[in-house]
């Protein structure tokens, strides 16, 4: 896809990585950005950089009424960017028996993801296949027991990622899934370890759109543990199990 030809709508575009996304469609020279967030008011600073091709729009992803109104009133988009998340639950799975919170990462991280898809993939279609970037994290393939749900989440989301993959490539749409590392935003501010920059992120999506690859690993922490995966997926496992005494100590 050229970016420079597309016309892009960015989910969850008022945190770190969504000012970020539309800040480099911006300057790849997007046709029209719309920005996505459940308040209005948290677009403003986001809008003020070009409100004449950022368009801001009232999204809650959780909500069919509104995602269903975005797709009838947004039909030219071209680059769905599913980047709305949340993380809520620290602790491991029994630990942290929090199911309220559970369910939220869920609604939100798979659940939205999908409504979002099934919604604009009929757009896509008619607006020649188009592409779809489903913001995961590298946790929806090696789950860490410190945050335990919303490791399920994103993988349920992989999951999902892969299956719209399969029924949408008769219709030409690229499904990328992004896989980073911890991202240095405010969602992390608490996590002491190593950490990939939005910028970082981002430009990696953007090559993937534009290169059309589906599978992406931004960062270096990312990319170690996709490699070692697919050589000894059980020592990542072990890896992740030895977080545990030191968060619950």
């Amino acid at each position: 896809m050229k970016l420079a030809d597309s016309v892009a709508l960015v989910t969850g575009a008022n945190g770190g990585l969504g000012k970020a996304y539309v800040e480099a469609l911006l300057n790849a020279g997007t046709n029209r950005i719309y920005a996505g967030a459940r308040k209005l008011e948290s677009l403003a600073e986001i809008v003020s950089r070009d409100p004449h091709r950022v368009i801001p729009i009232q999204l809650d992803i959780t909500d069919a009424q509104l995602v269903n109104d975005a797709a009838v009133s947004y039909s030219d988009v071209t680059l769905l960017i599913n980047n709305a998340g949340v993380a809520l639950n620290y602790g491991g799975f029994v630990t942290n028996p929090d199911l309220k919170g559970a369910r939220t990462e869920m609604e939100v991280n798979y659940f939205g993801t999908l409504m979002m898809c099934q919604a604009f993939a009929p757009i896509l279609k008619q607006n020649g296949g188009g592409v779809i970037v489903n913001v995961l994290s590298i946790l929806a393939q090696a789950t860490s027991p410190v945050i335990g749900t919303y490791s399920a989440a994103k993988s349920a989301a992989l999951a999902l990622t892969k299956g719209v993959r399969a029924e949408l490539v008769a219709q030409g749409t690229l499904v990328v899934a992004v896989m980073p590392g911890t991202i240095d935003t405010e969602m992390s501010k608490d996590y002491a370890g190593a950490k990939v920059s939005p910028v970082e992120v981002v430009q990696a999506t953007l090559q993937a759109v534009t290169d059309g690859i589906e599978d992406i690993y931004p960062g270096e922490q990312a990319t170690a543990i996709a490699t070692q995966l697919l050589s000894d997926p059980k020592a990542i496992e072990k890896q992740m199990a030895a977080l545990l005494p030191t968060a619950q100590a």
